[in-house]
């Protein structure tokens, strides 16, 4: 093998597993499931409505990752971003009771829904 062969497959031995997914779907498996959505509270309740919004997160099967953030720039705004295994998981968890209570809940404090978007999550960090 030339050196410069040897250099480069060297090179993508070390690298490529930095930038290779942690997770993804194998071939011919479910896709991922994802949810990016921004939605407002109404002033002065942006905490409460974050405190509603993560309990229970971890009793929703098919659920892989949900995060909710803070808007840097708005003080009532946050930012929820969800993966699930798949879009049927993600259907199933709006039928549980706990999730049906949490959603009654937190409607009373929610002022808006703004951007959003599906996606279909390939891997990353945390999946």
């Amino acid at each position: 093998m030339r050196a410069m062969d040897r250099k480069r497959r060297e090179f993508v031995l070390t690298t490529g597993a930095a930038f290779a997914p942690v997770r993804a779907s194998p071939a011919g498996a479910q896709t991922m499931y994802g949810l990016i959505g921004k939605m407002t509270a109404h002033a002065g309740k942006r905490d409460e409505l974050v405190a509603i919004l993560l309990e229970g997160v971890h009793d929703m099967p098919g659920c892989l990752s949900y995060i909710v953030a803070h808007d840097a720039g708005d003080a009532d705004a946050i930012w929820i971003t969800e993966v699930w295994d798949g879009q049927d998981s993600h259907a199933a968890s709006l039928k549980l009771p706990a999730v049906r209570a949490a959603i009654a809940r937190a409607m009373p404090m929610i002022a808006g829904f703004d951007a959003g978007t599906t996606t279909h999550p390939v891997g990353g960090h945390g999946l």
